[in-house]
C-alpha cells in the first residue's frame, strides 16, 4: 500500500515546480484516489497533509485550492538571531481573524467573465455615481458624511496625500505640518522643492495658535493635520480643538489637508472637514480598512478646489484602477467593510492590551483603539542605537527622525507598529524590545 506522505510529496512537488499553481483547484478525493490508485481514505490523509503543510486550502462547497502563499509551519522567527526573516512592528496594516473569507465572499459577481470584464475597464478619477455614493458611506462618521460628488479617488491613500500636496502647494511654497509628521509627506515636499514649517503640538494635538504663528511669519500655502489617532502618536485632537482649529484656518484662509486614513477606528467623531467644509481637503484610503494589497484611496475635495485636485491625480498617473472601486463599492453595499471595521476595533484593542502589559514601567504613549504606539525611551539609549540593538534581534521599529520636521534634534522615542505580526509574535517582539530597553547598549551594538 502507498504511503500517504509520499503521495503528499508528489503533490508538494508539482505545487514547487509550477506543475500546480496557486489557486489551482485539485479533483475530488474519490477523483483523486481513482487516479493515484489509492484508497479513499488515503487519499483523504494526503489532503490533510497538505492542508497541515500550509500548501492547500479548502473551501466548503467548492473544494481544495492551491495556496497563493504557502504557509510556514514552522513557529515564530527566533527572536534572538538576526538571519532571514524579520518582525515586521515598522509596517502597520491591520488584518482581522477571517477576513479573507469575508473579502473572497464579497467579490463572487465580479469575478464572473462579464463582470471581470467591466471592472477592468479604464476609469476617471470621479469614478462613478453609485460608487462615489458608497464611498460616502464608508467614509461617514460622527453624523457627517460627505457629498458624494465632491468625492475624487486615486490608487492609493499615499497617492492622495501627494496629489493633495502638489495641488495646494506650488514649488517653493509653504506647508505647515505637525512637528512629528507622516514620513511620505517629508518624501513628497522634498521631491517637490516644497518647504516644511514644523507647528507645534501639545497633549490635545497641533496648537491653533501656531498656525496663526507660522502664517504671520510667512504665508502658509496650506497645512498638512492629522486629527485623529495622529501618527506617530496615536493623540486624537478634542472636539473643541478641532473646531478653534477650523475657526483659525477659515479666519487666515489657509486650506487644509486632513489625513483620517486612522479615523474608522474613531468614528464615533465627526473630522476636520465637518468644521470646515469649505476649505478642508479630506484623505482617506481603503488598504486599512480591507487588505493592503487592493489599494484605493479617497479625495473629499471642496467645491472650489475639485478641479485642481482632480488634475494633480491625473498628471501624477495616480488614477483609480476600476476593480478597486468596484471591489469597494460591493464590500460596502454587503456589509463587509462594516464587519471588518468592528474586527479591527476589537482587534486593535486586544493588541494595545499586550502592548500595555509587556512595555508596562516604560514611557509608552498611544490610544486603545490605536494600531501603534509612542515609546519614549529610558536613557542611556537612543532612538538609533536601540532600532540597531532590535534588528539584531530580528525586529523592526521605526525612529522619531522619520517623523521629525524642522532642524531641532528628534525626539528620544520609536514608534511601535502592532498590527502586522501574529498575536503570539508580537508578544513575544514586545516581549525583547522590553527586555533589551532594561540592558545597556554597551557592548550590544556600536555608537
Amino acid at each position: 500500500m502507498q504511503d500517504y506522505r509520499s503521495v503528499a510529496d508528489a503533490v508538494a512537488e508539482e505545487i514547487r515546480t509550477g506543475a500546480l499553481r496557486p489557486g489551482d483547484r485539485l479533483p475530488p478525493q474519490r477523483a483523486f484516489a481513482r487516479k493515484h490508485g489509492i484508497a479513499a481514505s488515503t487519499a483523504t490523509r494526503v489532503y490533510q497533509e497538505l492542508a497541515r503543510r500550509g500548501l492547500t486550502v479548502g473551501e466548503v462547497g467548492r473544494g481544495t485550492f492551491v495556496r497563493a502563499e504557502p504557509t510556514a509551519t514552522a513557529a515564530s522567527p527566533a527572536l534572538t538571531e538576526p538571519a532571514g526573516s524579520r518582525i515586521d512592528l515598522e509596517l502597520n496594516y491591520p488584518v482581522a481573524p477571517d477576513q479573507s473569507a469575508l473579502l473572497a465572499a464579497g467579490l463572487g459577481g465580479l469575478l464572473r467573465p462579464d463582470g471581470l470584464a467591466h471592472a477592468l475597464q479604464p476609469i476617471g478619477t470621479a469614478g462613478l455615481p453609485a460608487v462615489q455614493e458608497s464611498a460616502a458611506d464608508i467614509l461617514a462618521r460622527g453624523g457627517w458624511r460627505p457629498d458624494p460628488a465632491r468625492i475624487l479617488f486615486a490608487g492609493n491613500g499615499r497617492q492622495a496625500v501627494a496629489a493633495a500636496v502638489t495641488a495646494l502647494v506650488p514649488p517653493g511654497g509653504r506647508l505647515g505640518v505637525e512637528e512629528l509628521t507622516y514620513p511620505v509627506v517629508k518624501a513628497v515636499a522634498a521631491r517637490h522643492g516644497i518647504t516644511l514649517v514644523p507647528l507645534a503640538m501639545d497633549d490635545a494635538g497641533l496648537v491653533p495658535e501656531a498656525v496663526a504663528e507660522a502664517h504671520a511669519a510667512a504665508p502658509l500655502h496650506a497645512v498638512y493635520v492629522q486629527p485623529r489617532l495622529h501618527n506617530p502618536l496615536s493623540l486624537t485632537m478634542p472636539d473643541a480643538r478641532v473646531g478653534q482649529l477650523a475657526e483659525t484656518l477659515q479666519r487666515l484662509g489657509v486650506p487644509s489637508i486632513e489625513d483620517a486614513v486612522w479615523s474608522f477606528l474613531r468614528d464615533e467623531l465627526p473630522p476636520l472637514a465637518a468644521h470646515a467644509p469649505e476649505c478642508t481637503v479630506l484623505i482617506d484610503s481603503l488598504s486599512k480598512r480591507a487588505a493592503p494589497g487592493l489599494t484605493l484611496g479617497f479625495v473629499v475635495a471642496p467645491a472650489a478646489l475639485s478641479g485642481a485636485l482632480s488634475s494633480a491625480l491625473r498628471s501624477g498617473g495616480w488614477s483609480p484602477m476600476r476593480f478597486a472601486l468596484e471591489a469597494a463599492h460591493r464590500w460596502q453595499q454587503d456589509g463587509v467593510l462594516a464587519t471588518l471595521v468592528t474586527a479591527k476595533k476589537r482587534e486593535a484593542t486586544e493588541r494595545q492590551k499586550l502592548a500595555a502589559r509587556h512595555l508596562e514601567g516604560f514611557d509608552v504613549r498611544s490610544d486603545p483603539r490605536s494600531y501603534h504606539c509612542w515609546w519614549q525611551l529610558p536613557r542611556p539609549w537612543r532612538a538609533e542605537t536601540f532600532v540597531a540593538a532590535a534588528a539584531r534581534h530580528g525586529i523592526g521599529v521605526v525612529p522619531a527622525a522619520a517623523f521629525t520636521t524642522g532642524r531641532g534634534h528628534a525626539p528620544n522615542a520609536l514608534r511601535v507598529g502592532l498590527a502586522s505580526p501574529r498575536t503570539d509574535v508580537l508578544a513575544q517582539a514586545l516581549g525583547t524590545l522590553a527586555d533589551l530597553a532594561r540592558t545597556s547598549p554597551e557592548g550590544l551594538v556600536s555608537d
